[in-house]
């Protein structure tokens, strides 16, 4: 059997949307495709492959054992598939090559906005597309090929399939307040000051929290009750500057604020939140010029901060 004469594009761009969506419904209406039009391309799938790469789950559907096998690899080949024809297309595109770059807020308000100003982004013929986000949905972008690279802290062991990782700085967690909050003059956190002041924590699933709750074990912290759970970094900054809210965030999401004074940082220890930031690439993709061009500038910011001696941000990796 030729797996050509069975297999088409359309069957791994369905299960890859179905996989991502966890369902049939929302995944015909991502690929403007009917319902059982999704349904079959998923059953002639598995009839090529000879394995059930679906089954229901209460009233949905998952992955089964082979679906879940599969996943990876239709998704990479899937993404190849994707970046040949890029390639192609952009060869004669007289706007220039593109580049789409996934950014977590740890970097999308500092180094990756300095790194695109010194390739001329705005002002050349290169095009540039950022898009930020929880790195689980970064990463999924990512390994479809949406995304040709994503910046941001070192996922999870159980993200990485498929995908390779170089870590280019040390970051911890901040807690922070504003420069007028009363908390400033305290020498010590007061015990009861998490359940005095409002608290902004990163989400369920963003991947400091695990962190800042082991954090709160470490040293004997009554962890919040109801904390406002965010990563976003215009909300938090916003609601600390306004509402005397203590928030636990990455060092790099408020460094312009802790330099230009409006925020402050409280006497708590955050250095077992240490973790490696770096540069996430799938594994079988082959960057463009453009690509490797912005990540030398991404490198070469971080070795100026080091440099600069900026400690309250990056530490060597």
């Amino acid at each position: 059997m030729r797996l050509s004469d069975h297999l088409k594009l359309r069957h791994l761009e369905v299960f890859v949307e179905v996989a991502r969506q966890g369902s049939v419904t929302l995944a015909g209406e991502a690929l403007g495709m009917t319902q059982p039009a999704v349904t079959r391309a998923i059953r002639e799938l598995e009839a090529v492959c000879g394995k059930p790469l679906v089954e229901r789950h209460g009233r949905g559907i998952r992955l089964s054992s082979y679906g879940e096998m599969f996943r990876d690899h239709a998704g990479r080949s899937l993404a190849l598939a994707r970046d040949g024809v890029a390639m192609l297309q952009g060869l004669d595109a007289e706007e220039g090559p593109k580049l789409s770059i996934g950014a977590l807020p740890t970097v999308s308000a500092t180094l990756v906005p300095d790194a695109l100003a010194e390739l001329g982004a705005g002002r050349s013929h290169s095009r540039f597309s950022v898009t930020t986000g929880d790195n689980r949905y970064l990463l999924d972008q990512l390994r479809r090929g949406v995304l040709d690279l994503v910046v941001g802290r070192l996922p999870a062991p159980d993200l990485m399939a498929g995908i390779d990782f170089e870590p280019l700085f040390h970051e911890r967690v901040a807690v922070v307040v504003a420069a007028d909050h009363p908390l400033v003059r305290q020498a010590h956190l007061p015990q009861e000051a998490l359940q005095t002041y409002p608290v902004l924590m990163p989400s369920q699933g963003a991947i400091i929290r695990p962190l800042v709750e082991h954090m709160f074990l470490e040293q004997g912290l009554v962890a919040p009750q109801s904390p406002v759970e965010t990563v976003s970094a215009t909300f938090g900054r916003r609601f600390v500057l306004n509402h005397q809210a203590i928030w636990f965030i990455s060092a790099g999401v408020v460094h312009a604020d802790l330099e230009a004074g409006l925020m402050r940082e409280l006497a708590i220890n955050t250095q077992s939140t240490l973790g490696p930031v770096g540069l996430c690439i799938r594994s079988e993709h082959q960057l463009s010029a453009l690509g490797a061009r912005f990540c030398a500038c991404l490198r070469q910011h971080c070795h100026r901060r080091e440099g600069a001696g900026d400690a309250g941000r990056i530490s060597p990796p």
